[in-house]
């Protein structure tokens, strides 16, 4: 006997399989191209130095070329979510807008002057091509992550990456100690760790990560097997992290870990078995999310043993950068009135900001606006030599500082759009794993919020990336077919044929 199903689909599952089956050579090559990238920006000290970012922005606008010769010969463009990312659009054309000159005059001068709203219109341009190239990044991580195996591609070399960065810090600070780096030569025994030049941008890519381990190692959808790597792979980051002595990293780090134990077990809609629904394990769950008191009991033992765990793993160097954090937020109280703790960056930046509060300074001229408004003894500029921009740790700030209440709005607008955006596919995907991932992208990305309160990871192009990639695990809107056949009066019409 030999049995064959005709499947015959109408409606949207029928566009969405049609466009499945227009996946071409072109399609994959833009694909697995974004992921080798992805991979690559993280060598280059993060790609921090201007020749990687150029690497970086030229591969991007190439890929960007490749999707509008593949979008004509298929004869559509693919992108289910383009609205998420027109708040980014609208602060690229800002930017732009902010480097023009207009015409102006001043008092006792005849001559017309010409003057632009940033006070450096070649860093505000620069600016604006890599936030166009990492726009464009999210486009094409939309429009060519179309399924559940190339979802789980883009998961996987996200977690790869962080693995790998994680290994490398640890065997750095094992076996080269204080040494100079042949291969990196511009990292500091003090200040770096792994790859990156400073500590806490290395703490960025860690807690994006780790939130997406976290996720897949306590969410449905998993394998027990799978669930034991993702429990190695989660202690090894956690240890990198301590290890890296980032004290904004493990605030930030302890934040998600409280931001998981509230939320994850938040119901959803998807459809659960009367073999599930019967089982010990899920009505015991069901009492501890119904039990405040014992849920709140269980979060503080974790708190509690997570930072025991911490001081341990971290030793003697934790410390000593755990004593000197009261420091940064207190008055200064010697002599030399050098004033580079955080709490008096920000209130230069702050300064700053009531001069320019409508349009701001331009987006990437901070360093060179932000000595005027610093009190301080000495100069207090860039360091070319090892490559750290000066920036307002907070990102907020600078954001505010540079765009001012426009730029202030339009970064609003993409952070409540990618809220909502997430929210929905949270609550619209009946598969498992779609879930997991999409809020362990949301953990990821709540930690990033927290640590820009103090530091500015996401100027690394590698952090920037991968944030763009968060960004598009959580709110990208997969073409699938429906596997249950229930669902298949909704979306389409199955007919089985037995012969």
């Amino acid at each position: 006997m030999r049995t064959e199903a005709a499947i015959e689909l109408t409606g949207p599952a029928a566009s969405q399989t049609a466009q499945a089956s227009t996946s071409g050579p072109l399609d994959r090559v833009i694909f697995g191209a974004l992921l080798v990238l992805m991979a690559f920006v993280a060598i280059p000290y993060g790609s921090v130095p201007p020749w990687a970012e150029a690497v970086f922005e030229c591969s991007i606008f190439a890929l960007g070329a490749m999707w509008i010769i593949d979008g004509l010969l298929k004869g559509a463009w693919g992108v289910r979510e383009p609205r998420l990312f027109v708040p980014l659009i609208a602060i690229i054309v800002f930017a732009f807008v902010q480097a023009i000159p207009w015409g102006g005059s001043a008092a006792g001068i005849q001559a017309e002057l010409w003057r632009s709203v940033s006070t450096d219109p070649y860093e505000t341009r620069r600016f604006g091509l890599k936030l166009l190239a990492l726009t464009l990044s999210g486009l094409l991580l939309l429009r060519y992550t179309s399924n559940q195996r190339r979802l789980h591609m883009l998961i996987h070399v996200v977690i790869g990456i962080g693995v790998a960065s994680a290994v490398f810090g640890i065997l750095r600070q094992v076996f080269q100690g204080n040494a100079p780096n042949a291969l990196l030569p511009q990292l500091s025994f003090d200040r770096s760790y792994a790859q990156f030049i400073d500590r806490n941008h290395f703490a960025f890519l860690i807690e994006m990560v780790l939130g997406l381990v976290l996720a897949l190692m306590l969410g449905r959808g998993m394998r027990r097997d799978r669930r034991l790597i993702y429990l190695a792979v989660a202690f090894l980051l956690w240890a990198a992290l301590v290890l890296s002595s980032s004290r904004g990293g493990i605030f930030t780090m302890v934040c998600q870990l409280l931001f998981l134990g509230l939320l994850f077990s938040a119901p959803g809609p998807s459809r659960t078995t009367r073999r599930e629904e019967s089982s010990r394990a899920r009505v015991w769950l069901q009492r501890l999310n119904k039990s405040f008191m014992l849920r709140a009991a269980l979060i503080m033992c974790l708190m509690l043993g997570v930072t025991v765990s911490i001081v341990w793993v971290g030793g003697d160097p934790l410390m000593h950068r755990l004593e000197t954090m009261p420091r940064e937020f207190s008055a200064n109280d010697d002599d030399k009135r050098i004033n580079t703790r955080r709490v008096e960056i920000w209130q230069a930046t702050w300064r700053l900001i009531k001069v320019h509060p409508i349009t701001g300074i331009g987006f990437g001229a901070y360093w060179i606006s932000f000595p005027a408004y610093h009190d301080a003894s000495g100069p207090f500029t860039p360091d070319e030599a090892q490559l750290r921009p000066l920036a307002a740790h907070n990102d907020y700030l600078e954001l505010l500082a540079s765009g001012g209440l426009i730029g202030a709005a339009l970064g609003a607008w993409f952070i409540i759009s990618l809220i909502r955006c997430s929210l929905e596919r949270l609550r619209s995907s009946r598969d498992p794993f779609r879930r997991t991932a999409c809020f362990g992208a949301l953990i990821g990305m709540f930690g990033v919020g927290v640590h820009s309160l103090v530091d500015f990871g996401l100027h690394d192009t590698v952090n920037a990336f991968i944030f763009t990639a968060l960004v598009v695990i959580a709110t990208v809107n997969l073409a699938t077919v429906p596997s249950d056949m229930s669902l298949s009066a909704a979306e389409g019409r199955i007919n089985l044929t037995t012969i």
